[in-house]
């Protein structure tokens, strides 16, 4: 399994949800020497990769949606790769891969806070077999479900990325029903609702 920083992870699972698959926006908390940092380590393991545009809309750090511009001023856009895809257990659908280029990039005049345009609900993806998220689905298909504090131990993340995989992978991406109830003795556990 791949071993990746809170940061990375969050921006990889941010685009591992847009139906674009572009790595911008990054957080908001990133920006300069740090964004370039991480954005650079992901590239050389290539969790994500540079797609040019025929746009030639600016780079521009204020709407943080174009990463930067080549030497004929065209745009360069990132995208999660389907190696990034696996690296946070999320398996690509047929046919399902990063960009080719062809694509527009956004406008520069479209703001960053812009609601995107409604359409169909995503896909749910499968986690593959084997992974941290196929752990964390099987702990919360139990009987009795689990804790925070269990998942963390289990999958070696921290809380925050256990609640995000619980709000995020989960509910948002596959579409599964996590429900909590407090248990005494236990505190607040979490499971799944299967569908009957």
């Amino acid at each position: 399994m791949t071993k990746l920083s809170d940061t990375q992870l969050v921006i990889l699972s941010a685009a591992a949800q847009r139906e674009d698959r572009n790595v911008l926006p990054l957080p908001g908390s990133l920006r300069g020497g740090a964004a370039a940092k991480v954005v650079g380590a992901l590239l050389k393991r290539g969790l994500i990769a540079e797609t040019t545009s025929d746009s030639r809309a600016k780079a521009d750090a204020a709407l943080n949606r174009i990463w930067r511009n080549d030497e004929d001023g065209n745009a360069i856009l990132l995208h999660i790769t389907d190696a990034g895809l696996a690296a946070i257990g999320v398996e690509p659908e047929s046919g399902d891969s990063a960009p080719t280029g062809a694509e527009e990039a956004p406008s520069a005049e479209t703001p960053q806070d812009a609601p995107a345009a409604a359409g169909p609900a995503p896909k749910a993806r499968t986690p593959r077999t084997g992974t941290k998220q196929a752990k964390l689905i099987e702990m919360l298909r139990t009987e009795g479900g689990a804790t925070i504090d269990e998942m963390v131990a289990a999958l070696d993340w921290r809380p925050h990325t256990v609640r995000g995989a619980l709000a995020g992978a989960l509910k948002k991406k596959l579409g599964l029903t996590v429900t909590s109830e407090k248990v005494e003795g236990r505190g607040r556990c979490y499971r799944i609702e299967d569908a009957v």
